[in-house]
């Protein structure tokens, strides 16, 4: 049965109306080589009965390794996806504040995977081993492809009046 993820997309705005979001690159020994497709929302799977926004928010500061600043503004829905797997994921934007996090501070929670796969040798590895701000076509170009409507949603919602 698929599961469901929850997430955050937190975002900058730059000088002269330019935007960038955070992505994670997924860790382990699969996803060290890769790149495009390789980066993902920081995001993780509900608890039982866990509310979508306050998982998003908590996976979110699992992965980052420290609190998120508190939001001045409502964080930005951004609906759901369903990716190639069948996993749904849910997601929310909310912009981090100048200078934003010191990205060498970065220490994501691990997590334990078989590896090499089917050899019964496990061993613990970061969900994310590097975060980096990037510009929304770059964000799109890298993200696990279903996640790129993300980066859509929120650059529509940033140009609505009021955002």
């Amino acid at each position: 049965m698929p599961t469901t993820s929850a997430g955050l997309l937190p975002y900058r705005r730059l000088p002269g109306a330019g935007l960038e979001v955070l992505l994670g690159h997924m860790g382990g020994p699969f996803w060290a080589r890769k790149d495009a497709g390789a980066w993902t929302l920081l995001k993780g799977e509900l608890d039982p009965d866990e509310d979508p926004h306050a998982a998003a928010l908590r996976e979110a500061s699992e992965e980052l390794g420290m609190a998120l600043p508190p939001s001045s503004a409502p964080d930005v829905e951004l609906g759901e996806v369903r990716q190639r797997a069948g996993k749904r994921v849910l997601a929310w934007a909310r912009e981090w504040p100048q200078p934003g996090p010191d990205l060498e501070q970065i220490n994501s929670n691990t997590v334990e995977i078989e590896w090499p796969p089917r050899s019964g040798r496990r061993i613990e590895v970061p969900e994310i081993d590097r975060v980096a701000w990037l510009a929304p076509d770059e964000a799109r170009r890298l993200a696990v492809s279903a996640q790129a409507a993300f980066v859509d949603r929120l650059e529509d919602a940033l140009a609505m009046p009021g955002t």
